[in-house]
């Protein structure tokens, strides 16, 4: 099979649950088998919406994700500054789900925005990206999703290029390798700290929009960072590996912006 195909194919999902009383973000599905993300499928992408009542902002909502984001569309805004977290290392648990790879434990810190904290519960990376910019697709899209007290959801995301290996994920190839193919298993992990993962600009993107998977949540706060970072062929040629998961794109293909808002953060600009 071409590279290329490889790059579209996996897709892995991190999860650090904070507190037990607290569900995992807005309800994300854990089954993918009822959905697909092949575009002429019956259950692709285009048909979300109608494969279950609560699922039809999926194709009913007017603020959906992921998005292009255009230079054409986007306005410098002065009052958003910079992002503010307080990641720490979390004992994890790695899983094979037979779609996605979890890892899962508690106390991985939080963030805030606008005065509001939002707790991380999870971390989950797409190929190629799901969000693009000025119509360029990335090889692979991080999102590292967070929940506030009262349910509100906030996304970062980082976009990836093929280069240099992922320091985060050169850690994790053990583990991929020994959970290949065994679906339902697990692996203690150890310490994973959210720190080495969101390395990035202080600069970003800012828009309202949605969960990218059914039920697709709207009223979510996307922040893409704008600094790309690299992925090694081989890591996703392990993580596809890993998780042998049949589907040909763990993408969704870009939604209509509907003339939203789109914001952009460059401190530098700001100064002058």
């Amino acid at each position: 099979m071409e590279f290329g195909k490889l790059l579209i194919i996996f897709t892995i999902l991190a999860t650090f649950l904070f507190n037990s009383s607290i569900p995992v973000i807005a309800q994300e599905v854990e089954d993918e088998k009822e959905f697909s993300y092949e575009k002429d499928s019956e259950v692709g992408p285009e048909h979300w919406g109608r494969i279950h009542k609560e699922w039809e902002t999926c194709g009913k909502g007017q603020l959906q994700s992921p998005i292009d984001l255009s230079d054409k569309r986007v306005q410098v805004l002065d009052n958003l500054g910079d992002i503010r977290h307080n990641y720490k290392p979390s004992n994890a648990i790695m899983k094979n789900r037979g779609h996605d790879i979890m890892n899962g434990k508690m106390g991985a810190g939080e963030m805030w925005l606008n005065g509001t904290e939002y707790i991380l519960k999870q971390l989950h990376w797409h190929s190629p990206s799901e969000h693009t910019i000025n119509g360029h697709e990335y090889d692979m899209e991080l999102h590292m999703v967070h929940e506030s007290k009262d349910k509100k959801i906030a996304v970062v995301g980082t976009l990836y290029r093929i280069g240099q290996p992922d320091s985060f994920l050169t850690k994790m190839e053990d583990y991929l390798e020994e959970l290949a193919g065994e679906k339902g298993e697990e692996v203690k992990i150890g310490k994973v700290n959210p720190r080495e993962v969101n390395k990035g600009s202080r600069k970003y993107y800012r828009y309202m929009g949605s969960l990218t998977t059914p039920p697709c949540t709207e009223g979510v706060v996307w922040t893409i960072v704008d600094k790309t970072r690299t992925v090694s062929k081989h890591q996703l040629n392990l993580l596809r590996e890993a998780v042998h998961d049949e589907t040909e794109t763990n993408a969704r293909p870009t939604q209509p912006d509907n003339d939203r808002a789109i914001y952009f953060y460059n401190p530098r600009k700001l100064q002058n």
